[in-house]
């Protein structure tokens, strides 16, 4: 006989998951939409976005707010957010960054302090309803994305010259500046100054001990951590301890009532600080995360999108306006490169890159739409913003510098174009 509690647990279960439709869809665009991309030459991302928009209450209505598909998306797209934040973290180039020494991080510093800076008074003219809007967005757009910058360096054979070192370097830097800065000012607008505040500080503690025991452990037993990256493992040990780390140090950020994107961020910056070389084992985490769980998540921005929002003519401005403080707060002051030496085109070029968005930009958006620090026509500008420049920073870039072809050596990071 079939216990009662577990039959209804399964009928409870059945209920979350999407119809017959909605598991095509989802199998559907997580497969097809990378290899279209592939062939237009546009990021997947940009793809999937439309897609979702495609199939959300905007348009065909297949996939409405309310339905069990829309459910069944959200709880995936969860995940490939804490996913797609840890590969963040888990992209920061440690080495690069004590390689290059101080010279060019203090360069990368004084540019991104530029960008902040440039971004502050630029966004005085998009008249924002608060001071904390003012800043939210002034952090927002100073984040650079290291999945178009070394891609477009590589594909012009660019990565190891001076010029593709120091913005790759001020890219790392920005990236993660401003996404640890962004995430601590939310807890502060959430929870003010206080005891609570005091969570920040304590997840970085956290984060130390963790980090210290982890390289005496390292030390002490190699054989045993070199496990993590075998190629062979048919435990997969390296993926299992990866995303373990990310669970823990979301809950841990929860606990601490923190925003767990936060724990995740800084969980991937943990693992890349212990390991420098991960071989294997980044290639096998993208494909598991860029492969199915974050195009998820993309496809959820999409089908939440609010394009009815961009039909007003107020937002639509404020939109347009976003994109283009974002874009010139980053050429002006890429600027300064020429006091390194660098010609007005080599300067621009690495303005217009630092200018491309990707991912991390649109997940920090749906935090500050949580925090309601900014409306749904500001986020939709955000989206537009990571369309536009993904598309075009590679494009202007190749413009404005020839290519030197291609490198043989494989350089920084892995394509996170997802």
């Amino acid at each position: 006989m079939i216990d009662f509690d577990l039959a209804v647990a399964s009928s409870d279960a059945v209920h979350l998951l999407p119809g017959p439709g909605g598991f095509v869809l989802i199998g559907f665009g997580a497969f097809a939409l990378p290899l279209v991309a592939r062939r237009l030459l546009l990021p997947a991302i940009v793809l999937e976005i439309l897609y979702g928009l495609l199939l959300g209450p905007e348009i065909l209505d297949w996939i409405s707010a309310a339905s069990s598909d829309a459910q069944f998306i959200q709880v995936l797209a969860e995940l490939g957010l804490f996913m797609l934040m840890f590969l963040a973290g888990f992209e920061v180039d440690f080495e690069r960054l004590e390689r290059q020494g101080p010279g060019s991080l203090l360069t990368g510093l004084v540019i991104f302090a530029a960008v902040v800076t440039a971004a502050w008074f630029g966004f005085s003219f998009l008249s924002p309803e608060s001071t904390e809007q003012r800043l939210f967005l002034t952090l927002l757009i100073s984040a650079a994305s290291l999945g178009i910058v070394i891609p477009a360096l590589r594909s012009t054979g660019r990565s190891s010259t001076k010029l593709g070192q120091l913005t790759i370097v001020t890219a790392v830097q920005a990236e993660f500046l401003s996404a640890v800065a962004i995430v601590v000012f939310g807890v502060w607008f959430q929870q003010g100054f206080g005891l609570s505040l005091l969570g920040v500080p304590g997840l970085f503690a956290i984060m130390a001990v963790s980090l210290f025991i982890l390289r005496r452990l390292s030390w002490w037993f190699p054989e045993r951590f070199e496990r993590l990256f075998a190629s062979d493992d048919p435990d997969e040990i390296g993926i299992r301890s990866t995303l373990a780390l990310l669970l823990v140090f979301v809950g841990v950020a929860e606990a601490l009532q923190i925003e767990p994107i936060l724990g995740a961020f800084m969980a991937g910056a943990l693992f890349a600080y212990i390991f420098r070389e991960t071989g294997e084992l980044e290639a096998r985490l993208n494909g598991i995360s860029y492969g199915f769980f974050i195009p998820v998540f993309f496809i959820n921005v999409g089908v939440n999108f609010p394009l009815g929002e961009l039909t007003e003519g107020s937002v639509l401005g404020k939109a347009l306006g976003l994109i283009a403080v974002a874009v010139g707060v980053k050429i002006a002051p890429a600027l300064l490169l020429m006091l390194r030496g660098f010609s007005l085109r080599e300067s621009l070029a690495a303005g217009v890159l630092l200018a491309g968005q990707l991912s991390v930009s649109i997940a920090l958006a749906g935090l500050g739409i949580e925090l309601g620090l900014i409306d749904e026509g500001l986020a939709a500008g955000v989206i537009l913003l990571v369309g536009v420049t993904a598309i075009l920073s590679p494009v202007v870039f190749r413009l404005l510098v020839p290519d030197l072809g291609r490198e043989e050596t494989s350089e920084g990071r892995g394509d996170l174009l997802g």
